[in-house]
This record gives structure tokens, sequence and C-alpha cells, in this order.
């Protein structure tokens, strides 16, 4: 159900995530949201002021479906807590082990990957990498994403859009020491994120993005779980939700320390699996390629879904110009509609890859390149307040 992209071509957003104020040093530290927020002053006062911080900066820069921010996230090494948080709150697990390497990223073509080797940064993020032993059976918990979703929108006017580390993702981290098999217990993870999701969308959500089934990480390799079961699992995740809020479905090639971890990656080989999930919006990584797989994207993806690609990089420090982000979306609309095109970021600026001032002026240049394009096409523009002149100090 397309509630915040409505009759909104070129709709602007992020994918999520944001570097953290520097003054924002309370942590949950695996604690429940609601107690964090009710029992400790000092983490409710500075997550609070961080979240009115981060859509202060959004709505200024022209975004219009915000984020918190991924405020809830500990400080970690390279994102543990995006599926941390979950690990950590979910029924069912307990106790981290240390595994070596890294089920994120599978060995291709033999060769030795990336987080076994010392002095890789992948290594250093792989060490930090403990996931729980699924002991018991699999509950939402208490993620608590209603909470945390009413805290960031009772800030704006603007809808906030809630994501979240998807069940298959998690499954594929845990040692799984409790259900049969695979198949078993990534219906049992995705069951429970329903029921969560379900309770978030009741309260109000607008929009809900949920991470990709794990697609692009195990196609091609020896993996015990197939992408049609992965297609299975991720559709019982998001069940009965499109009738009741906007589903997205983020495609994600990894963000540890805004590192790309893999190389010449490519959307074509998962391009059908993709279609064929339960949502109204599937998200690309462009700015990083170029747009080069543009015109596969667009005739792959069914005409009931919209196209939401990123415009902007969250894997280099160097902010793009308007021009380069419109003459993005121009390519792009050479194989999608504009009523059916959304532009965001290629993933999220807070893993440790970015300052707080890069993301925020990748977002400023995000909004001014889709206003050019929208000023040809005679759409609205969105005020930028960011770049008036009437507020330089020049």
């Amino acid at each position: 159900m397309y509630k915040a992209t409505a009759g909104k071509p070129l709709a602007a957003t992020i994918t999520g995530s944001l570097p953290r104020p520097s003054w924002f040093v309370e942590n949950l530290s695996g604690r429940p949201f609601l107690s964090a927020m009710a029992g400790d002053v000092r983490f409710r006062e500075q997550y609070a002021d961080a979240v009115a911080a981060l859509i202060a900066d959004q709505q200024r820069a022209g975004i219009d479906i915000v984020s918190d921010g991924e405020m809830r996230f500990d400080l970690d090494v390279g994102g543990r807590s995006w599926f941390g948080y979950q690990f950590d709150r979910m029924d069912g697990m307990e106790r981290a082990e240390v595994r070596r390497g890294g089920a994120e990223w599978a060995a291709r073509g033999g060769a030795r990957r990336r987080t076994d080797t010392p002095g890789d940064i992948l290594h250093e993020v792989a060490e930090t990498r403990m996931p729980p032993l699924l002991t018991g059976r699999a509950g939402c918990g208490c993620l608590q994403y209603d909470a945390v979703w009413k805290t960031a929108q009772r800030l704006t006017d603007r809808p906030v859009k809630m994501g979240s580390c998807s069940a298959q993702m998690v499954d594929k981290l845990v040692v799984n020491k409790f259900y049969k098999d695979r198949r078993e217990s990534v219906m049992a993870l995705s069951d429970a994120m329903n029921e969560e999701h379900l309770r978030l969308a009741d309260a109000g959500c607008a929009v809900i993005q949920v991470e990709e089934p794990c697609l692009h990480f195990v196609a091609g390799t020896d993996w015990e779980v197939s992408l049609d079961t992965y297609v299975e699992a991720f559709n019982r995740e998001v069940r009965g939700l499109r009738a009741k809020t906007e589903v997205w479905c983020h495609t994600c090639w990894g963000n540890p320390l805004a590192q790309r971890v893999e190389a010449g990656y490519a959307y074509k080989p998962i391009l059908p699996y993709l279609d064929r999930l339960d949502v109204d919006v599937l998200t690309f990584e462009a700015a990083d390629s170029g747009g080069r797989e543009l015109p596969e994207i667009a005739a792959a993806v069914s005409q009931d879904k919209k196209i939401c690609i990123g415009v902007v990089s969250h894997r280099t420090l160097q902010v793009e110009q308007p021009s380069e982000v419109a003459a993005l979306i121009r390519k792009a609309l050479k194989h999608v509609r504009p009523e059916r095109l959304l532009l965001s970021t290629d993933c999220g600026f807070g893993r440790q890859g970015m300052a707080r001032i890069h993301a925020f002026y990748k977002m400023t240049s995000l909004v001014l390149g889709a206003n050019i394009v929208r000023r040809e096409l005679g759409l609205p523009e969105a005020p930028v307040r960011a770049a008036e002149d009437r507020f330089s100090f020049l």
C-alpha cells in the first residue's frame, strides 16, 4: 500500500543509518528500548536529542521520507548492531560464540576469504561477529520497533521509515542448536519478525523497510538454504504488511566500515528472485556502479513495484555534485517512469564510514540534484534550507 510515496514521483529518502552525533555516548547495551527510556535519564535525553538532531538535518536537506538515523544501535565495530540488536533481544537466543571468519561473505572460486586474512580490515570486522546460539523457540522478544518508531515520528510531520535486518540474515549468522535444519529455523525466525512488523504497521508506521533475504550473499555459492527458500521466508516475514503499510526491500551489498565486500558485484543473477518478493518498493545501489545495471533492473522489476535507486555513495567521502546526481537520475528515467522512481543513498551512512558533516552534504546534494530533474519535468521542487542564500553567513 503506497502511503508515503503515493503521488510523489522522485521522492527522496536515505537508506536509514546516519553517523552518531559526537556527544551521544550512551548505549542500550542489550537492554530493551523501553526499559532504557523509562529508567535511564541520561540515555533518554541523549537518545531523544540525537534523533531530533538527525531528523532536523534531513529536513534541512529537503529529504521527503526521513529516518531516525538508527540511533537505537550501540556504538560498535563495523555495524555489528545491525543484526546484533535482534541477537540481543529475540527469544530463543543465548550467549555469543566467537566464530572464525564470517558467514556474511562466502568464499568464491576457492579464494581465501578476506575475513580469514589477518591484516585485512574485514578480518577485524569478523573478529567482532559473535553470533548467538539459537537454543529455543524463536520469538520477537523485546524488539519494541513500535516504540522506537513512535519516538521518532512524534518529532516530525514527515513519514519516518523504519528499517530492519531481515530474519533471513539473522538466521544465516546464528548457530542453530534447536531446529532440525536451516529451513525450519529461517521460517521460524521469519514468522517471529512478521509479528514484530505487524505490530509496527498497526502503530501507524508508513514505511517498513526490510533487508533483502541474503540472495546475493549466497548466489553462486554452496550454502544450505536455496534462493527459492529465502524468497519464501522473506514473504512470510512481510506477510499481511502490504494491506497495512508501504513495504520496501533494501538490497544491501554489505557496509562494514564503508567497505566494498564484493568485487564486481552484479544484480543480474538475482533479479528474478527479487521480483518475487511481496513488497511495494525495491532499492538498488546505483551510485557506486554509475547506474551500470539500470536497464536490466528496469526490465526485471514488475510494474506493480516502484524502484528506488541510490544516487549518492556511502563508500566515499567525496560529496557528489548536484549535477552528477541529476545525470544519474536522467539515466534511470530512460528506463523507469518518474512516478515509479524513488531516490536514496546506496546504503547507510552510519557504519563508521564517514562523519556527520559528510552525510549531511551528501543528503543535500541528493535533493538539489533531484530538484534539477524535477524542474526539468515540471514537478514540484523540495525546499532545501541548507542551500538558501538568505541563511548564509557569507
